[in-house]
């Protein structure tokens, strides 16, 4: 056993900014290594599981460090490379590394801690000498009988709310200890198996055991012929029997087999098994058209430094607080597809991690939604069988934690997912030969983490990731964002362009409807103009499909006093309740709060209120006036919420049970139907009237998006655009499938007012409970940041919505040009917040910081 005295410093599962140090016992230096976790005692006796980091033999100079008190792990959970990812995260989000922590491992792989109180096994041979108090012979008495008490059942037992200081008094009196129980929230998933004894699997003995039962136990002949034929006993391969398969089969099969146990029949044994449906390979690989051919081929030679960019490429070099892009010869380690809607950039992703499994490499295929993450799993699943994980927050903590370990690969007897698809909590997996990144969809908001810290951007960490591991990103849209586009078009990336639709497929002829004119008009029904019920009509007299889009959920925005316009607003947050029918509440989509529709105003008194908008569930009640015999869905967030609710919906419309699908933002994202022949956007204006300077690129986003799942098999699509102002810009350059002109003005318009691609953003929210603490620390600290940039800095201002669950938020928004050393900006940042933070009058309030807004 070495006798070196080792130290470790652990990352805490908490937002310190620092790594703290601990002393390792001399036996257990053997164990110790970076990534695995150990259970440390930090602050006033509370245990954490923290992970090691790095260990050395240097004492901390400030603090005695304290031992670690029990190593979790046979071997590390964490390597070298995620730590990597985290570590750049945490500089350039610019949050604490426990925060990337917290946010990157599963919660089965976080532990639990509770408080416990125990009897002193020392107190009885001494319980003559102790002098206790009344309250305190209760909690031993307790005790006696319990074993073990938590603060609140003590609370209870003595009637008193503070009970730190009569447990601190039975503490130091010797009668009780403190327990603080780490709890281990994975728990493996075991099934219970049935096997032959030896006895019962010799022919002759089993014939006798065949007669007997036939003639005196039927329903046990029942279970052992279920036996035989699951097991498939007489073929060639046997294959092991689930005691869950046998009561499926045999009606109250559970008392017969406890039977057949105690006859020597059967024996009963347990092992451990996977959560994770497992797939066959079904399909073989499709051949790609002509286009999709060449820019498969164009994207590989980019990837390999053999594509000719204008004479010179670009590559990623990474620095502590950026990716920045410099200037460099050969191979290009980022690749943007520009591909319009239903141009088959899927098959071109297919080949690719066709290519990266060959050479013995991992993939790792990035989606927005969970919604998208359902159509695409299946059909990769098809190709690459068992190959595939799946991981995202709709899988229980206990499934995440099996990914986790099948991507570690820390079973020998459980094979390695070679292809990950998920969602943007995907990228934090452990892996260990990356060879190729996806990122479907780059453009979409959802790969943007709001809340809590580490607000990333999971499209530029995978980037970064990527380059960790020395792997290539293939970056895929219909509709890029200006970023992404911009950096091709400078050659930062490489870019490769699908301009056709899969199979000669026309894009969908897209029609506009002038609400402004149908209601002048009084044509109007309801929120529905002539030409788009017509056009839903039609389709489905054909027995075709129909999807309408609404960016709104609930049923109506909000309720209004028709004699004095009064709208109930939320008692948290300054925003008005949206009226939901199913459930007939008021709700607040913020903070959820909830309250009954009124019937008078709390105002003037009137009784005559009146809804006013419309969301998603409305539109569905409404289509089955005008559509009594369609079958009409809807999915948004309401609908979506159980774990396996955006499958069935879209498996669903797929095999034809749904006639009309009515959804948010879900519906407009890569999903591919067959049979839908008409796209409808109830509300474009809503859209395009959004007070922020990306919403002119995210409206034309979302209206391509949706019109692309019109007409993709067979025939053109039809899109209805209802507007009430026809004419904008955005709208044209739609209906012109015109994304170049989009892109040319909006980066006009950002090179004019200093926004991304030429600036970058850093906003930075003050919240408080008390409006007036929020008025003057926001200003305390814009004043200071303006001393250092001047006028980059923009605000103090409130947000649209300034109260969120009665927190007020006031934000401020630095602008920093894209040339400017963004580590020396964060730099300054970090050490005027350390003052903000440390003035007496404003230590309570808290400071969010947001680098790369959205």
């Amino acid at each position: 056993m070495s006798r070196t005295t080792y130290f470790v410093d652990v990352i805490l599962p908490l937002s310190v900014p620092n790594l703290y140090t601990y002393r390792v016992p001399f036996e257990w230096n053997e164990s110790i290594a970076i990534g695995k976790r150990v259970v440390v005692q930090f602050g006033r006796g509370k245990l954490y599981s923290a992970l090691i980091r790095r260990i050395h033999e240097n004492p901390p100079k400030q603090y005695v460090a304290k031992y670690i008190d029990s190593i979790l792990d046979d071997t590390p959970i964490v390597n070298q490379k995620q730590f990597e990812l985290w570590d750049w995260m945490s500089s350039y989000y610019m949050c604490t590394i426990g925060e990337v922590m917290i946010a990157a491992l599963p919660g089965g792989l976080r532990l639990s801690s509770e408080t416990k109180i125990l009897l002193n096994q020392n107190y009885k041979e001494q319980s003559a000498s102790i002098e206790l108090s009344d309250k305190e012979y209760l909690i031993v008495d307790a005790l006696e009988i319990r074993q073990v008490l938590t603060l609140t059942d003590i609370s209870g037992i003595i009637e008193q709310k503070i009970v730190y200081p009569i447990i601190k008094s039975l503490i130091e009196k010797g009668v009780v200890v403190l327990q603080e129980e780490l709890k281990e929230k994975f728990k493996p998933k075991i099934e219970s198996y049935v096997r032959i004894t030896d006895f019962a699997d010799n022919e002759e003995n089993l014939k006798t055991i065949f007669d007997a039962l036939e003639r005196k136990a039927p329903k046990q002949l029942d279970v052992v012929m279920a036996y035989i034929t699951l097991s498939k006993r007489y073929s060639q391969e046997r294959v092991e029997v689930r005691k869950s398969d046998i009561l499926k089969m045999v009606d109250g099969a559970e008392a017969a087999l406890k039977s057949l146990v105690k006859k020597n029949t059967f024996e009963m044994y347990e092992r451990e098994v996977g959560r994770l449906a497992s797939f066959e390979n079904e399909n073989k690989i499709s051949n790609l058209n002509e286009e999709q051919q060449k820019v498969l081929e164009s994207i590989n030679l980019q990837f390999s430094g053999k594509a000719n960019l204008d004479g010179e490429s670009k590559k990623i070099v990474s620095n502590e607080n950026s990716l920045s892009l410099g200037e460099g010869r050969g191979e290009v380690d980022v690749v943007l597809l520009h591909g319009v809607t239903s141009s088959g950039k899927t098959e071109i992703y297919v080949k690719l991690i066709e290519q990266a499994i060959a050479e013995g490499k991992q993939v790792l295929y990035l989606l927005p939604e969970i919604a998208l993450t359902t159509q695409i799993i299946n059909r990769l699943r098809k190709y690459f069988g068992e190959a595939v994980g799946v991981y995202h927050s709709k899988f229980n903590e206990n499934e995440r934690v099996e990914v986790w370990n099948n991507v570690l690969n820390l079973k020998s007897d459980i094979s390695n997912f070679k292809l990950v698809i998920g969602a943007r909590s995907a990228l934090f997996l452990p892996f260990s030969n990356l060879g190729l990144v996806i990122v479907d969809e780059e453009h979409d908001t959802s790969f943007k983490q709001y809340d809590p810290a580490p607000r990333y951007n999971a499209r530029d960490a995978a980037i970064y990731l990527a380059h960790i591991h020395k792997a290539k990103t293939l970056l895929g849209s219909a509709t890029p964002s200006l970023e992404s586009y911009f950096n091709a078009q400078e050659g930062k990336y490489g870019f490769a362009e699908m301009t056709k639709r899969f199979g000669g497929i026309q894009m969908p002829e897209i029609l506009i409807a002038d609400v402004k004119e149908a209601t002048r008009k009084k044509m109007m029904k309801s929120h529905f103009s002539p030409l788009l019920l017509d056009t839903v009509t039609l389709a489905l007299e054909k027995k075709e499909q129909v999807i309408l889009f609404q960016n709104r959920r609930g049923f109506a925005p909000q309720l209004e006093c028709n004699m004095c316009a009064w709208v109930p607003q939320c008692a948290n947050c300054d925003v008005s309740l949206t009226y939901h029918k199913l459930s007939n509440q008021l709700r607040c989509h913020y903070c959820g709060y909830s309250i009954k529709p009124p019937t008078k105003c709390a105002a003037c008194g009137d009784t005559d209120l009146k809804m006013k908008g419309f969301g998603t569930e409305k539109i569905e009640e409404e289509l089955s006036i005008f559509y009594p015999k369609a079958r009409i869905a809807r999915m948004d967030l309401d609908t979506t919420r159980s774990k396996f609710a955006h499958q069935h919906i879209i498996q669903d419309f797929e095999e034809g049970n749904i006639d009309i699908l009515v959804g948010t933002q879900m519906v407009t994202k890569g999903l591919d139907f067959d049979n839908v022949s008409m796209v409808g956007i109830l509300n474009a204006d809503s859209m395009l009237n959004f007070p922020d300077f990306r919403s002119f690129e995210r409206s034309y986003q979302l209206m391509a998006q949706v019109s692309g799942r019109a007409g993709r098999k067979n025939k053109r699509g039809k899109v209805i655009i209802q507007s009430q102002n026809p004419e904008h810009s955005i709208i044209q350059e739609v209906i012109a499938n015109d994304f170049l002109s989009m892109y040319t003005n909006q980066l006009l318009d950002r090179k004019n007012f200093n926004y991304p691609p030429y600036f970058r953003l850093i906003e930075i929210t003050v919240i408080h409970k008390d409006v007036d603490m929020v008025n003057a620390s926001a200003k305390f600290l814009a004043d200071a940041l303006k001393k250092h940039f001047a006028k980059r800095v923009l605000g103090p201002e409130f947000p649209l919505v300034s109260r969120i669950r009665n927190l007020f938020h006031k934000n401020i928004l630095l602008k920093v040009e894209r040339d400017a050393s963004v580590g020396q900006v964060k730099k300054i940042v970090s050490e005027l917040l350390v003052k903000f933070k440390s003035t007496s009058d404003y230590k309570s309030v808290r400071v969010n910081i947001d680098v790369d807004p959205m």
